[in-house]
């Protein structure tokens, strides 16, 4: 008897691991025909939302970066971010590689050494690009986050509108949705 409860609490560990593990798939869907060649070049980062702890605290203090995307040899992508911290410019690179359909994209966080899925969900290429990205962080800890990118600083009302609509049917609320403010410092790096 004591053999079979031990079995059982076994199975039922099984369980709970194995769904631990398993990372929720976001409802998005992701861009059609998405052409990788078009969603290279120059974007500013425009809007963000996220369900993280770190964002909400420092939400009122970010200001918009530019992020220049290029293609790597394995059909991925680079993706170098230029933004102020401490009143200094910093560059950041995320190497993007290719996860499935064409535009989704995993990679690996360079702070918490999780894996990190992003889905181009919506572009037109010449104007802005809604992204969402889903992972973990931390202890196990889900993380979302929906991001605005515009060809240039000052995206259009109806753009916005539409990431602030995107944001919240991902589960969003006002308060985690933010417009980067504009900066001339840190523009210059990647013109």
């Amino acid at each position: 008897m004591a053999a079979l409860h031990t079995l059982r609490m076994g199975l039922v560990l099984l369980g709970v691991l194995g769904v631990l593990q398993t990372r929720a798939q976001p409802q998005v869907s992701l861009q059609p025909n998405f052409q990788q060649d078009k969603f290279l070049g120059r974007w500013f980062t425009s809007g963000l939302a996220s369900n993280s702890s770190w964002f909400r605290e420092k939400k009122s203090a970010l200001s918009m970066c530019v992020s220049v995307v290029a293609p790597t040899a394995d059909g991925g992508l680079n993706l170098t971010s230029t933004f102020l911290r401490k009143e200094q410019c910093e560059t950041r690179t995320l190497l993007l590689r290719p996860a499935g359909p064409r535009g989704c994209y995993s990679y690996t966080s360079p702070h918490w050494g999780s894996t990190h899925d992003v889905w181009v969900v919506t572009t037109d290429y010449d104007e802005f690009a809604l992204l969402y990205t889903a992972g973990t962080k931390g202890l196990g800890r889900d993380f979302h986050m929906a991001t605005l990118y515009s060809r240039t600083q000052t995206p259009r009302a109806e753009i916005k509108e539409k990431f602030s609509t995107f944001a919240k049917t991902q589960g969003f609320t006002e308060d985690t949705i933010v417009f980067l403010p504009q900066t001339d410092k840190c523009m210059e790096e990647h013109k």
